[in-house]
Order: C-alpha cells, then sequence, then structure tokens
C-alpha cells in the first residue's frame, strides 16, 4: 500500500506543480506532512541535502522519501511518479505543437502562472527560515531563537552578495553549501 501511496502522491506532486522544483516543496511539504513520512524538521533536512546533491531538488526529494518509506522500489516509485507528467507532457509538446510558444493564449497563461510560482518560492522560504531560525512549524507554536542558524544564514548571505559585489558575477551554489557545511561544523561541532 505504501509504495501505490507513493507513486500516487507524487504523481500528483508531478502534474500539479508549475515552476520546477523550488515551486514543488510545498506540495512535497504539504504530502510528506499529511502522510506522516517525515517530520518538519527531517523535511528541512531532505531538502537541504537535495539541493547539495546533483540533479533537480524535486527528483532528489522524491527519491529520498520514497527511500526512507519503502527502500529501492519506494525510491523508484516516487521518482517515476514525480517525472512521469512532465515526461508526458513534454512529448506531446514535441511531438504536436511545436509551435506552441507562439500562441496567444499559452503566453498569458504562462505570464498568469510566474506571479503564483514566485508567490510560491517566497511563501516556502520564508516557512523554512521560520522553522529553521525560530523553530516555528505552525503560527500557533512558540518559538526559540536559533543564533547558529541565523548567523549562518546571515554569513552565507553575506558571501553571496560580497561575490556578486567584487567578482561581477553570481557565485557557485557549490561554494555556498560548503561554505556553509563548513560553518555548521564549526558552530555545531562534529
Amino acid at each position: 500500500m505504501i509504495y501505490l501511496n507513493l507513486f500516487l502522491s507524487f504523481l500528483k506532486i508531478g502534474a500539479l506543480s508549475f515552476g520546477g522544483g523550488l515551486g514543488m516543496i510545498s506540495l512535497i511539504r504539504d504530502e510528506c506532512l499529511s502522510n506522516a513520512w517525515l517530520t518538519e524538521g527531517e523535511l528541512l533536512n531532505f531538502v537541504a541535502v537535495a539541493e547539495s546533491t546533483p540533479g533537480p531538488i524535486a527528483i532528489n526529494i522524491a527519491t529520498f522519501v520514497g527511500s526512507s518509506q519503502g527502500g529501492i522500489l519506494g525510491a523508484f516509485l516516487a521518482t517515476l511518479g514525480v517525472v512521469l507528467p512532465s515526461l508526458i507532457i513534454i512529448l506531446i509538446i514535441a511531438a504536436l505543437l511545436k509551435n506552441l510558444l507562439e500562441f496567444k493564449a499559452v503566453k498569458a497563461v504562462l505570464n498568469g502562472m510566474r506571479p503564483a510560482i514566485v508567490g510560491l518560492i517566497i511563501g516556502m522560504s520564508v516557512i523554512l527560515i521560520f522553522n529553521l531560525i525560530f523553530g516555528m512549524y505552525s503560527i500557533m507554536d512558540g518559538f526559540t531563537f536559533d543564533l547558529k542558524s541565523a548567523l549562518i544564514l546571515g554569513l552565507v548571505a553575506i558571501l553571496y552578495f560580497a561575490w556578486q559585489k567584487f567578482k561581477k558575477k553570481a557565485i557557485s551554489p557549490i561554494i555556498l553549501i560548503v561554505f556553509s557545511g563548513v560553518l555548521g561544523v564549526l558552530f555545531y561541532g562534529t
């Protein structure tokens, strides 16, 4: 039963999400919490690991969640579920509608979706920041300030903006991930 549930949940996420992996995180969060597959803290760790491993974040998270709940078969089915809708849509577009983006209606729909996608990403970012720095998982929770997490976030942000200012180009995400990992070892110990 867990295998069917993993496949259908991630199929729904893959079919209903727009905006790439970051846009999917809020749906993944809802599914993982409603099915009691992960706690909020575990999901935050999975997102961090998925961001720092090669490949699309949604596929990485689906694989991690599937593996944690159903082993190798669970990982395969969750990953297949999240990938299948996009694969089918891309095959249809490639086969039938080569000039799809030239239609005004398609442009209008995509332009209308952009603000919603940005809103989902910003909303999820705010939730993750409150989870990370204040330990708040719902509006009813009290909060405890995590100074170490706030310092790491601040130092990573300073590095990001200083790099852009002085190097005149964006910093590699790999550098930011390694830097934050080193700070985590320094602040939290091994």
